[in-house]
């Protein structure tokens, strides 16, 4: 068969010197579900948005039905039938699902003619076998039928190649069920489907052929019936894969953190938390499980300093903690690893260096005479961050915006975790890194723990958790619906939890 695309020697070389890809080769197929795996700056998401329009090669051909293309924008790969839906939604949260699909293709008349439109729309619906409530503000939508709007956006523009960028970091196990559903739906259906994904057992699960890219080169392509999930994290990370973190029993020492009825408002002006009550104890993982949007984010951000409460009580080693600002939470000795690197983490603007010691440019330690920055000292505090930490960059003085993301995480991460704190907040801490990666951050975790450290994981991430936690609750709807050891937990118990659903109702 001809390839329904071709990518041929496809380079791509930033302004900075990055190189992202060194002469890729790429073929998708019609009708057919292809996995694209690799390491963090690996390069997939750079060839996938080159192919989506997003980016122009440095070098290499695209060719679409055997004939040479070439995408300027977005607008031209979609009329081409090529869309991509990436991992962060490009939704606009007031406006209904139908008004999100119909952005950008309807034109300035939107509001006269999305009614002639919906009928369209709703077809689409029956054909792909999805349900979404079309006429509710997106903001108000789960993640996942959040997601569904995503997709059907694109496929609404008649779309023949739907490139997914991780889209099941924030959906439950019953919702990743539904999504693979679809994916074989629209596969059935003749469409073309490419995968990116860090979760070998999901890419073993859905995928016809897996390509594996390491520092911008294809090492490997192979049928997913001939893959195994040791063969593929070698072909990622260049060596045996890692083996599974060990987390030894130990008792755990007196309580750190003490959270009693707490309540934190969300954006919308609701209760997000609703009076939530827990401890997180010395040499302790207490793991919050759960789908985004349940509370985790408020909790968290209300226990960083970045959100107020309404009421109840925070104790951190058995006194009171006052309303804070982020700079004294960390002055308190809490060290918190956000969800959104990006808003809450990292300056991008800023060099390697700079945000090596955000938060810390205060300390005697990165200061000389008369409150001066002590750059000598600074520079070689991030040269030994960046290799203990394993961050991809070309030097500390490059600017954090041009690292990828995964690598991006590294450095926060490496900061936070080298403050020495009495309590970490890890939320989402390994989303977008590879399983090279993955396994680095949570052995750290571990290690922080074995060092009588406390640390409040909350992770969508079931295999983390589980992994993990010491204890485990599952948060829904702005409270606990599960508390209790790790091993009282079955994955099923902890997936139908998540979405709501209660043991006796399982049964």
């Amino acid at each position: 068969m001809e390839p329904f695309i071709e990518m041929r020697g496809i380079h791509k070389v930033y302004p900075d010197g990055t190189v992202a890809l060194r002469g890729v080769d790429f073929r998708l197929y019609r009708g057919e579900i292809v996995g694209l795996l690799g390491e963090n700056g690996a390069g997939k998401t750079t060839l996938m948005k080159i192919l989506s329009g997003l980016l122009p090669p440095t070098q290499g051909e695209i060719r679409l039905e055997g004939r040479s293309v070439r995408f300027r924008n977005p607008s031209d790969a979609l009329r081409a039938g090529i869309g991509m839906v990436h991992q962060i939604f490009t939704l606009v949260p007031p406006y209904t699902a139908l008004e999100n699909i119909l952005l950008g293709q309807e034109g300035s008349a939107l509001w006269l003619r999305k009614e002639q439109a919906r009928p369209r729309v709703e077809r689409l619906l029956e054909e792909v076998g999805l349900s979404i409530p079309l006429d509710v503000p997106v903001e108000l939508l789960p993640i996942g039928v959040q997601q569904r709007v995503e997709i059907l956006k694109v496929l609404y523009r008649g779309t023949r190649v739907l490139i997914l960028d991780e889209p099941t970091s924030a959906l439950t196990p019953l919702e990743v069920d539904e999504l693979f559903k679809f994916m074989r739906r629209l596969k059935e259906g003749g469409r073309s489907i490419v995968f990116i994904t860090h979760k070998l057992r999901e890419v073993l699960e859905i995928c016809d052929r897996i390509v594996v890219l390491r520092n911008g080169i294809v090492t490997g392509e192979m049928q997913a019936s001939e893959a195994t999930p040791e063969l593929l994290a070698e072909r990622m990370v260049g060596h045996a894969i890692v083996p599974r973190v060990s987390r030894s029993p130990r008792p755990p020492g007196e309580p750190i953190l003490v959270v009693r009825d707490l309540e934190v408002i969300g954006d919308l002006g609701m209760p997000a938390v609703k009076g939530v009550s827990f401890e997180v104890r010395a040499g302790e993982i207490f793991g919050i499980a759960g789908v985004e949007g349940n509370g985790q984010s408020e909790l968290a951000q209300a226990l960083g300093g970045l959100r107020p409460i309404r009421r109840g009580e925070i104790l951190l080693d058995g006194k009171p903690l006052p309303p804070l600002a982020p700079i004294e939470a960390y002055r308190q000795g809490i060290s918190h690893i956000p969800e959104d690197r990006l808003r809450f983490g990292l300056a991008l603007h800023f060099d390697v260096a700079e945000n090596s010691i955000l938060s810390r440019q205060w300390e005697p330690l990165f200061l000389r005479g008369w409150g001066r920055l002590d750059w000598p000292r600074i520079l070689a505090f991030a040269a030994e961050l960046v290799q203990r930490f394993q961050v991809l960059t070309p030097g500390v003085r490059a600017t954090v915006r041009h690292l990828s993301g995964g690598n991006q995480q590294k450095l926060v991460v490496g900061r936070e975790l080298s403050k020495e704190p009495r309590l970490i907040l890890a939320v989402h801490p390994t989303r977008g890194l590879d399983v090279a990666s993955t396994a680095y951050i949570r052995e750290l975790l571990i290690r922080m723990r074995d060092q009588g450290r406390a640390v409040l994981l909350i992770s969508a991430d079931l295999d983390e958790i589980l992994e993990l936690s010491d204890r485990i609750a599952v948060m829904y709807e702005g409270k606990f619906l599960g508390v209790g050891p790790a091993e009282a937990f079955s994955r099923t118990e902890i997936g139908m939890l998540m979405g709501g659903i209660l043991p006796q109702e399982q049964k």
